[in-house]
C-alpha cells in the first residue's frame, strides 16, 4: 500500500460529525473547489442529477435550522448547502434534444439520488482533506415542502439533505461502525452470524455513548433501530415527491 493510500484511508476512517464551528470563513475559491470534487463524482449515464444551493442569507438559514428541529449549526457554519436530487435539468436537455420528457420513472427517481449522495460524499472527503468539518443535516425532510417553497425548487426536484461545512471548533470521538462480519458478505448474503455481530456491536456502542456523556446515556444500536425503524418515519416524503413530480411509475 502506497503512503497516499494510506493517507486517504486515514482521511475516510477518520469521518466525523462536526457540529460546532468557529467563526472563520470559507472562501468561495475553496467552496467552488470542493462542490467541483463533488460533480466528479460517478453518475449513471452522464445524468449529473445533482443541484447544490448555498444558502447565505441568516433568515432563510435560520428558517431551515428551524425546520430542521433546531439544529443551529445551520446557522452557525461557515457555509451551509441544500442538495437536490434533480432531474429538471435533464428534463429541459430531454426536449431540447428533440425528445419529450417521461415523467415519473422509479428509475430515473433512483439515479437522481443516487447521484446527488456520490457528489455530495466526493465533496465531503475534499472537505476534511483541508481540514475542515462537515455534517449532513437529513432534517431538511422534516418539511421538504416549506425547504422547497424557500429555495423556490421547480417540479422535478427535491431537497435530499442539508450540508454544514466549516472549521471545527470541537473533536469528538470516533462513532464505531458495524464490524465487516456482519456488512461485508462472500458470494451472498450469509446472516448466520450477524446476530453475535450485532450484540457485540451493541457493547461497544454502550460503551461508547456512556464515554461520551459522562455515564449520562446508556444505549446500544439494537435499541435505536428499534425506536427508529418501529414507527412511521416522515410518511409526509411520498406525497411530497409526487407534488414534485415523481409519481414512480
Amino acid at each position: 500500500m502506497t503512503t497516499l493510500g494510506t493517507d486517504v484511508l486515514d482521511l475516510l476512517m477518520g469521518h466525523r460529525s462536526i457540529r460546532k464551528f468557529t467563526d472563520e470563513p470559507i472562501d468561495d475559491e475553496t467552496v467552488e473547489a470542493i462542490v467541483g470534487a463533488g460533480m466528479a463524482a460517478a453518475t449513471s449515464s452522464n445524468l449529473q442529477g445533482t443541484t447544490v444551493i448555498r444558502v447565505r442569507n441568516p433568515e432563510t438559514r435560520a428558517a431551515i435550522a428551524a425546520l430542521a428541529g433546531g439544529q443551529t449549526y445551520v446557522e452557525t457554519a461557515a457555509a451551509f448547502f441544500v442538495w437536490c436530487a434533480d432531474l429538471h435539468r435533464s428534463a429541459v436537455a430531454c426536449e431540447m434534444g428533440g425528445g419529450d420528457f417521461h415523467a415519473g420513472m422509479t428509475e430515473h427517481f433512483v439515479i437522481a439520488t443516487v447521484d446527488c449522495a456520490l457528489a455530495a460524499q466526493n465533496a465531503v472527503v475534499a472537505a476534511e482533506a483541508q481540514g475542515l468539518g462537515i455534517c449532513y443535516i437529513g432534517g431538511i425532510r422534516n418539511d421538504p415542502q416549506q425547504v422547497a417553497e424557500l429555495l423556490e425548487l421547480p417540479d422535478q426536484v427535491f431537497p435530499l439533505f442539508g450540508l454544514c461545512l466549516g472549521h471545527p471548533d470541537q473533536d469528538p470521538e470516533l462513532k464505531p461502525r458495524l464490524p465487516l462480519s456482519v456488512t461485508l458478505k462472500e458470494e451472498r448474503y450469509d446472516e448466520s452470524a450477524d446476530q453475535d455481530g450485532i450484540r457485540a456491536y451493541d457493547e461497544q456502542m454502550r460503551e461508547y455513548y456512556l464515554a461520551r456523556t459522562g455515564g449520562k446515556v446508556d444505549r446500544v444500536w439494537s435499541a435505536d433501530m428499534s425506536a427508529l425503524l418501529g414507527k412511521e418515519s416522515r410518511p409526509h416524503m411520498r406525497g411530497f415527491l409526487e407534488g414534485q413530480g415523481f409519481t414512480f411509475e
